[in-house]
């Protein structure tokens, strides 16, 4: 199966400016991903779709593939995700690479164990699913706001943590990783469609960067999984 990877990484970043660019745990934002990716299988091309040069210097730098840059259109603050990935795809086929699967990665979610990437590519291509979606668990006690407020578990029974089981868990999308088979976004337009399986993540792996509070938190936990493990450890 042919894969593609596509990090989308915008120059205009509002909440944190700049933020593909900023030093995290000693490295660029961006340069994270990018390795995670590249480590994950090394046959697979690794595509940063930026509009902007700095951050394609950095990719670059990292090991990533920066084959055009992206239209100012596809640059806005309302652009949805799908039309960056597709621009990607079709730039691929232009290059006689079409691929069988995206892999989209978020460069806003830093932090992936050691061999998550690859574990996804393996889950997708036993389970014959059409679309994995990155979720990492947590207890079912949320509620929904209105004139009736009303619970995503059964009051009258609240379980216990620790009986908790994968079936009474809830699953939150983390936003890092997606990866689909590429009809979906042929035909569907979206990085979820057909057959979709959850990819269950790490907790740790769930920081998602808007504000600088979440630059810190994935900070701390770069620095504390390398303290445990390589940089040459797969992805």
């Amino acid at each position: 199966m042919r894969i593609l990877c596509v990090v989308p990484a915008r120059g205009g970043s509002k909440g944190v400016p700049r933020k593909n660019l900023r030093l995290v745990a000693g490295r660029p934002l961006i340069a994270w991903t990018v390795e995670q990716a590249l480590a994950a299988r090394p046959s697979m091309d690794v595509v940063v779709s930026t509009d902007d040069d700095e951050i394609a210097a950095a990719a670059e730098a990292a090991g990533a593939l920066v084959p055009f840059r992206r239209p100012p259109e596809l640059a806005q603050d309302d652009t949805p995700t799908e039309p960056v990935v597709r621009h990607a795809i079709e730039a691929a086929r232009a290059a006689d690479a079409a691929p069988d699967a995206v892999m989209l990665l978020q460069a806003t979610s830093p932090v992936r164990l050691p061999g998550t990437a690859s574990r996804a590519i393996a889950q997708l291509e036993a389970s014959g699913v059409d679309s994995l979606v990155g979720v990492v668990p947590q207890a079912p006690f949320i509620w929904t706001d209105g004139p009736e407020p009303s619970a995503a578990y059964d009051v009258t029974a609240r379980p216990r943590r620790q009986d908790l089981t994968p079936q009474t868990l809830r699953y939150r999308e983390t936003g890092s990783l997606y990866l689909t088979r590429t009809w979906v976004y042929d035909e569907l337009d979206n990085r979820i469609g057909g057959r979709t399986g959850l990819f269950v993540m790490d907790e740790v792996e769930g920081v998602d960067v808007d504000t600088e509070l979440d630059l810190a938190v994935a900070e701390q936990q770069l620095l504390a999984l390398h303290q445990t493990t390589t940089p040459g450890d797969p992805a």
